[in-house]
């Protein structure tokens, strides 16, 4: 509760006017109440921290970004080991050397990436200055996975993936 105060001044020279003095009240709350409207307002301020960065992944981008998952996953659907790397970020491209070193990790660390019966891109987000995207995969035994893409802006614009993580979808099933 806001109560301004009026008070008269000590000094001569300000006398004859009135300074205001400004203070505040907080309600009397008690430890749960104020823990709980703390709770409400952090959560309030991740959901629009959230929502804004979602929104920032513009449709362009999206298909952009889709568009090279998607060509790495066919490119290793045939064993094209060159061109699956050339979506790789230079990070990647650093830590593997070579093309048929990505294609071997991939096949022996990755083999639902490296041929997926199915696939379903989920809507991609921001995380920092990446993007994520999550597909969501099956095997050939029907088992389904999540896979989850980083991918980095490179100073030409494109896109290039920057890792990929894959755990078990307890979720749907592709």
């Amino acid at each position: 509760m806001y109560r301004p105060s009026f008070q008269s001044p000590k000094s001569s020279q300000a006398r004859g006017r009135l300074e205001v003095s400004q203070t505040f009240q907080f309600p009397q709350l008690s430890i749960l109440g104020w823990l709980l409207a703390v709770a409400t307002l952090a959560a309030a301020l991740l959901c629009t921290a959230g929502a804004a960065q979602a929104a920032d992944v513009s449709r362009k981008n999206s298909a952009d970004i889709r568009a090279v998952v998607q060509a790495q996953l066919d490119a290793l659907a045939v064993d094209d080991a060159d061109r699956a790397f050339s979506f790789a970020a230079p990070s990647i491209r650093k830590m593997m050397g070579t093309a048929q070193n990505f294609l071997t990790m991939v096949r022996t660390g990755y083999p639902v990436v490296h041929r997926p019966a199915s696939v379903a891109f989920l809507k991609p987000e921001f995380q920092g200055a990446e993007v994520i995207q999550a597909v969501q995969m099956t095997d050939a035994k029907g088992v389904a996975w999540l896979a989850v893409y980083t991918l980095q802006r490179q100073p030409d614009k494109s896109w290039r993936i920057s890792g990929c993580a894959v755990v078990p979808n307890e979720g749907r099933a592709v």
